[in-house]
């Protein structure tokens, strides 16, 4: 089976949030499990040149608004797959990736690049694995030329839903510009009297997946649908939920290279030396008795900051450490700030990202706070229970799917969590993990139990191919 992956962005090529590390570890896991499968995904600004390893083809033409601009195409292999890299300076080499008001134009270049591009390079792919909104495009197009292209006559598409929230609206009129004004992409596109690529991508393409089990129906209701909880209904019996992986070869306490001390389920002695670093790093006390409570996050809305913001003076008050890495609202970074400023030895902040960062972060800390308003998967969860940090999240979306509340009594479970979207139910697990923390003997269960979990991307792999199959024979 021949596999195409088409991402707005890619690990370790681009990365903003979780859609980064899924498209850049899917198309490896596919390897690993005998699928033949390759990755398409925009060369940006930020993409560093260690990874463009070779000139694929210099002279990509893409008809374009009335004209035709000439992209290159770089090749390169640095996630563990074939990765071809579509660059478009007049696109791409922006100082941020997203963000852009014409980013519904550059996104559909892209997926008309795309396209031209799997035809230069060889067969069609059996499946073509569109990824959120940026990705609509593709499957009106894809599905047009089905009609009458005998390239792509035996091609399927699936189109997998990262986050709802996400649409990528815009006016009507640029249909056209991109040739998508038939009436077959128009009526794909509308929504409310504008076009959604999300919309679009939700009606056209043979099935949906979305990133977690509960998600898949989350997204059916009017709280989680945005608009488009009716469309999900339609298309329910063509969806289906896979909760995504962990590539345990970049994240793995035994062979990681941004930690300095490894440790493993059988042996947590270098545990306790990350810490130890991590307090030296955020000039906090060494005093390994207390606990960090950790956060690495985009400060939006969405992530529950607003209820780590109620909570936090309790947590300090329990004598505990609190780290937080993270950017984003002006508001929730004050606020991080403003705390670090009030308890500069139990408060360290890192405003922004870093990968290394991230992954001391993960081994060094105690618990892991992921309080969401809603989280299609999330992979910190994940990160942290291999790492043996305790999470602590609300029971929505993959969080729900992948942290079991651990009881006491029988000893079972690997980390924390509540329904309701409360700063009081969150502080009553907080407690529940500062209490559980001060017996050493049911933190290492805990810890232990976490660790246990196979999150691999083998596992979620072998599901996605189930997809493919099902997708084929429709």
């Amino acid at each position: 089976m021949r596999v195409a992956v088409i991402a707005a962005e890619a690990v370790p090529y681009s990365k903003t949030g979780g859609l980064g590390d899924v498209a850049g570890a899917l198309p490896k896991a596919l390897r690993q499990v005998g699928v033949d499968s390759l990755l398409i995904t925009p060369c940006y600004l930020q993409t560093k040149s260690e990874y463009l390893w070779q000139t694929a083809i210099d002279d990509l033409w893409v008809d374009w608004r009335g004209g035709s601009y000439r992209a290159k195409v770089f090749y390169s292999e640095a996630n563990g797959s074939p990765t071809f890299l579509i660059d478009a300076p007049e696109y791409f080499h922006r100082d941020s990736i997203y963000g852009y008001r014409e980013d519904h134009e550059r996104f559909a270049f892209f997926n008309h690049a795309a396209l031209l591009l799997l035809r230069r390079i060889g067969q069609a792919p059996d499946i073509v694995h569109l990824n959120d909104w940026h990705c609509g495009f593709a499957a009106v197009e894809l599905a047009s030329n089905r009609k009458w292209d005998p390239y792509w006559s035996n091609t399927k598409t699936v189109f997998s839903i990262h986050n709802m929230a996400y649409q990528g609206v815009f006016g009507t009129e640029d249909l056209w510009n991109f040739g998508l004004g038939s009436d077959f992409a128009r009526n794909a596109f509308m929504s409310n009297g504008a076009a959604s690529a999300m919309k679009a991508g939700l009606e056209i393409s043979d099935t949906l997946s979305t990133v977690s089990r509960r998600y898949s129906f989350e997204i059916q209701s009017p709280e989680n649908g945005y608009g488009l909880d009716w469309l999900v209904r339609q298309r329910a019996s063509r969806l289906i939920g896979i909760t995504n992986g962990v590539d345990y070869d970049v994240w793995n306490p035994q062979t990681d290279p941004e930690i300095d001390a490894h440790f493993s389920l059988d042996n947590l002695d270098g545990k306790i030396e990350c810490k130890r670093l991590l307090l030296d790093q955020f000039s906090l006390p060494i005093d390994l008795n207390r606990p960090i409570f950790a956060s690495i996050t985009r400060l939006t809305a969405q992530k529950g900051i607003d209820l780590m913001m109620q909570v936090a003076g309790e947590i300090l008050e329990a004598g505990a450490y609190i780290i937080s890495l993270g950017s984003g609202e002006r508001a929730y970074e004050n606020f991080w700030q403003r705390l670090r400023d009030h308890a500069p030895h139990q408060v360290g902040v890192y405003r922004g990202y870093n990968e290394k960062l991230a992954h001391q972060i993960e081994a060094g800390a105690d618990m892991f706070m992921m309080p969401s308003k809603f989280e299609p998967c999330g992979l910190n969860q994940m990160y942290s229970l291999r790492y043996g940090t305790v999470p602590i999240v609300r029971a929505v979306g993959g969080l729900d799917d992948t942290v079991r509340n651990f009881d006491a009594v029988n000893g079972l479970g690997n980390g924390f969590k509540f329904e309701a979207y409360s700063a009081d139910k969150f502080q009553e697990k907080i407690y529940e993990a500062i209490f559980a923390y001060g017996d050493k003997d049911t933190w290492r269960t805990l810890q232990r139990n976490g660790m246990s979990d196979d999150n691999s991307w083998e596992n979620a792999a072998r599901k996605y191919v189930e997809l493919y199959e099902w997708t084929r024979r429709l």
